[in-house]
């Protein structure tokens, strides 16, 4: 069994991490340190940074803390509002297809990563036996290009031969009515049979009513569990996602960290600073999550989920840099190019800045 990460070792810097990273929480910035707008959920593995706990040399962090994604994506793709941002992985892959210098970089931070198979739901009226059963059906989805819709077509093609070209896709809101998201949807460069739902009823609703046969995405539709006739496609699906990750080494990454490009070049050694403050942070996070004194988060059997992630994964579930990801970040172009999202799969090297 992998070793656990000690509370001693992440506060004094892990797996390579300067020490002087873990200082103590609210820490006074530095006269000539630079200011930099961070937008992102505050998520565990982010929080020593947003308390002070760890910090970042040459930098005064605002931290914006923000639990809706696709605004945070929106303003940062279409206005360039903060500094630093959590970004949508496809949207920035995209994006970096298209053009050749697109006004932001990527650092190899994945602060949102999902396994999807049990992001997957059918009216069992519709008789679907299985994802082969899809084709020829009509299926909700958010937007085509949406990374956790990515990955759920993805993984149905690998695994079962779904033939996506044959299945009809409504894009909208899940769970109320209208467009998900306001960056611009750019057609796939295939032939996919693609609609808008232009009713007056979200996804969910259209599901329950039987006109769409099931529903994928990054959220739960709502009428699961208030409808018995709404279910998800693979009940089993931890032990598929444990199995598949095993099989294959993909654990889907879902967001990454964008930095605008003039920050970058006004600041080049800001991203090494980020990334190894976030790793910092990260391990951190861990060791408290960790600790058997007492349970931090509000779930009973939290040890128990421990041991057997870190039976699956080892000490890091979440791992950071390019070499460590390379298996999902080649899955990931490949999706996209063979969803015609992107032209050709892009090296997993030519994404990120150098750190």
């Amino acid at each position: 069994m992998a070793n656990r990460v000690s509370r001693r070792a992440a506060l004094t810097g892990i797996a390579g991490v300067a020490g002087t990273l873990a200082s103590a929480p609210g820490a006074e910035a530095a006269p000539n340190d630079v200011a930099i707008s961070f937008a992102c959920r505050l998520y565990d593995r982010m929080l020593p940074l947003y308390t002070g706990a760890v910090q970042i040399p040459g930098v005064k962090l605002n931290f914006l803390p923000n639990a809706d994604h696709r605004q945070v994506f929106d303003r940062m793709e279409n206005h360039l509002e903060f500094d630093v941002s959590e970004l949508s992985f496809s949207d920035f892959i995209t994006m970096k297809s298209r053009e050749k210098n697109i006004p932001l970089v990527a650092l190899p931070v994945f602060p949102s990563r999902v396994f999807r198979h049990g992001f997957i739901f059918v009216n069992r009226k519709a008789s679907i036996k299985g994802p082969k059963d899809l084709e020829g059906k009509r299926v909700g989805i958010p937007r085509w290009g949406e990374t956790a819709v990515i990955w759920c077509r993805g993984m149905l093609q690998d695994e079962y031969e779904l033939d996506l070209s044959k299945v009809q896709w409504v894009t909208g809101e899940l769970n109320r009515v209208g467009v998900h998201g306001s960056a611009p949807a750019a057609a796939p460069l295939k032939a996919f049979q693609i609609e808008a739902n232009n009713s007056a009823h979200s996804l969910s609703e259209l599901l329950e009513a039987g006109e769409l046969a099931a529903v994928m995405g990054a959220e739960l539709p709502v009428s699961l569990g208030k409808n018995p006739d709404i279910e998800r496609m693979f009940p089993n699906y931890r032990e598929l996602e444990k199995d598949w990750y095993r099989r294959t080494k993909l654990y889907p990454i879902m967001h990454v960290i964008s930095m605008r490009r003039d920050v970058h070049e006004r600041h080049p050694w800001l991203a090494t600073n980020l990334v190894q403050a976030m790793q910092a942070s990260k391990m951190r996070a861990l060791a408290d999550m960790e600790f058997t004194g007492s349970l931090l988060y509000m779930s009973p059997w939290l040890q128990s989920d421990i041991e057997e992630w870190r039976g699956v994964f080892g000490a890091d579930p979440f791992p950071y840099g390019v070499e460590a990801n390379r298996p999902s970040i080649n899955a990931s172009t490949r999706y996209l190019t063979e969803q015609g999202i992107i032209a050709a799969p892009m090296k997993a090297e030519d994404l990120f800045v150098g750190v």
